[in-house]
């Protein structure tokens, strides 16, 4: 009984953020959650591992890409002069 509640409240807490805060989460605790219960039983603790690493990996996706986007965004640089030789004295 008490795991449905948490259960429950886990997935009302999901419903109710946006859905930014928890932008990769959702795999990252799957995976951590079936490795976590490979290794001895610890499914909860490696669901929420994995969901901070899922989540982690998520902002830091985003990031690059809002980085990418502002480096399209800015203009050329002005092509350079040529080098030509000093001038004679």
């Amino acid at each position: 009984m008490t795991n449905l509640i948490r259960n429950s409240a886990i997935a009302a807490m999901m419903l109710a953020a946006p859905a930014s805060a928890y932008a990769g989460c959702a795999t990252g605790a799957a995976v951590g959650g079936v490795a976590g219960h490979v290794a001895g039983h610890h499914a909860l603790l490696g669901a929420a591992a994995g969901c901070a690493l899922g989540h982690h990996h998520a902002v830091e996706k985003q990031r690059a890409a809002q980085a990418q986007q502002a480096q399209a965004a800015q203009p050329p640089a002005p092509a350079s002069q040529p080098a030509s030789a000093p001038a004679p004295r």
